[in-house]
């Protein structure tokens, strides 16, 4: 208990009191939100800190040991580069209905620890790995039967294409050990533990680069299996994380919040389900869209040639590193302001979103700065191919472009969703990514005849109108009216 009591002490919110239904629309009508008595502008950044960092070390661990994969495979060629590159939409898209309902577990699970229903947080955690399973199975039999057809489908030639449908093949061996992780990762992150999930992620992603080394040019009496060998090294750090991640609920827990109580059974419980649903499910509409629209923009890319498509996977690579402030950021806002909506603590919860944003800020203009200046050298890394590094050099200007963009959408988006306003995040997802990217970079391509360059002129477009649309959704504070199923209207 004293463990509890101390680990509580360090959270602004622990410090107020709770809130009434009455209290909550008044801070969403309110202008200005002055700081609660005996809270100040530091214990709001602390916060922020204390679950974005861990967040923050955890992807960017997981992001550097995709650039490994990718600098691995690319010493074996462009070919093989390219070859890889073709399966992570794929992926993406077999998972995206795990990503989805996950983002429904990680704002039920938030909201529950914020009213204090340690129980119903138990719950949330027992129904969503049941679901998790249920969906991950049947998507890991989908992409061992259809594996060549999906990497035909986005464009792999004849030098690709059978080193890109074993890699998907052999992914899938570990797709459902990997969502079920990604279940247990957003159940911790609601309950504002994002320090478990960097352990078990810091140590498969170390296991991950290991066998890398091993297996794609076969060192140490290990088989040079080259693609492949990338491909098993991955699987084999996500059976190491998976296996961490279920210790760590099957254990009591200190923050009292998270226990995977398996004497009570995995039945489904339909009023939790649908609780999960409702938020997931838009979010699921939104994961299928960006989907569809990143693999149609893929498709386009790729249509310019192994060489382009190369170059282009580098580049996107990089800028998903610099996703991963904005997305432990986001951690922090979806978490904080899930746990003051239960709370009933309106003020709270629009503090935590702007005090995110504003320190995601700060961080994006200096990655800005970073891409800007040092791009080419970055690519390099990657691949030395003087077209390559010369393009490549260029795309990274694109990259720096969109941070700031980026950087607020990611958080303000964090917000929404830990307040359960899933929906709103779908539609604009579907003007941005289907509406803007996919037709944009189809017209510039295709017609205008702009290569590379034209499809990242899309792309920040996209950037740029989305985070517009998602300002506009976080000021309105209409995400502070959501109620989850059985709650009581304000």
């Amino acid at each position: 208990m004293a463990e509890t009591q101390k680990l509580k002490k360090k959270t602004a919110l622990d410090r107020v009191p709770f809130g009434t239904p009455e209290e909550n629309e008044y801070w969403r009508t309110e202008r200005r939100v002055p700081m609660p008595e005996g809270v100040h502008n530091s214990m709001i950044l602390a916060d922020t800190f204390r679950i974005a960092w861990p967040s923050l070390v955890e992807l960017t661990l997981t992001q550097l040991a995709s650039m490994v994969d990718l600098m691995m495979v690319g010493q074996l060629g462009y070919t093989a580069l390219t070859a890889v590159g073709l399966t992570t939409q794929p992926v993406f898209l077999l998972i995206s209905m795990v990503i989805a309902l996950n983002v429904g577990a990680t704002a039920l699970v938030a909201r529950y620890k914020g009213a204090g229903e340690q129980d119903k947080a138990n719950m949330v955690l027992r129904q969503s790995l049941l679901m998790t399973f249920t969906i991950s199975a049947i998507m890991t039999a989908l992409g061992i039967l259809f594996a060549r057809p999906l990497v035909l489908f986005m464009g792999a030639l004849e030098d690709t294409v059978d080193d890109a449908a074993a890699y998907l093949t052999i992914r899938m061996y570990a797709l459902v050990a990997f969502s079920l992780t990604a279940t247990i990762t957003a159940t911790l992150r609601g309950v504002g533990d994002s320090r478990t999930a960097m352990l078990y992620n810091v140590v498969a992603n170390v296991v991950n680069v290991i066998f890398n080394y091993l297996l794609i040019y076969g060192h140490f009496g290990f088989p040079r299996l080259e693609v492949a060998g990338a491909a098993w090294a991955t699987i084999i750090g996500q059976f190491a994380a998976f296996g961490m991640a279920l210790f760590a609920v099957l254990k009591k827990r200190k923050n009292g919040y998270l226990h995977l109580e398996i004497r009570k059974g995995f039945r489904p419980d339909k009023s939790t389900l649908l609780s999960i649903t409702q938020i997931g499910m838009p979010s699921m509409v939104e994961q299928l869209i960006m989907r569809v629209g990143i693999i149609i923009f893929a498709k386009t890319v790729a249509d310019l040639g192994t060489m382009a498509y190369a170059t282009h996977q580098v580049c996107m690579n990089i800028q998903a590193l610099s996703f991963m402030i904005g997305n432990a950021i986001a951690v922090s806002s979806t978490s904080l302001v899930g746990q003051s909506l239960g709370k009933k603590r309106g003020d709270m919860a629009r503090l935590y979103g702007m005090k995110t944003a504003e320190f995601g800020l700060v961080c994006s203009a200096i990655l800005m700065i970073l891409f800007f200046f040092f791009g080419k050298q970055i690519v390099m890394l990657y691949n030395d191919e003087p077209e390559v590094v010369r393009i490549g050099g260029y795309l990274m200007m694109f990259v720096a472009f969109t941070q700031p963009f980026q950087g607020v959408q990611f958080i303000l988006s964090g917000a929404l969703r830990g307040a359960g306003d899933t929906r709103s995040i779908a539609v604009i997802s579907f003007i941005t990514v289907l509406g803007i990217r996919t037709v944009l970079a189809l017209l510039l391509v295709k017609v205008f005849h702009l290569g590379l360059y034209g499809a990242w002129i899309a792309m920040a477009a996209d950037q740029m109108v989305r985070t517009a649309l998602v300002s506009i959704r976080y000021g309105s504070r209409k995400w502070m009216l959501f109620k989850l199923r059985g709650e009581n209207a304000a």
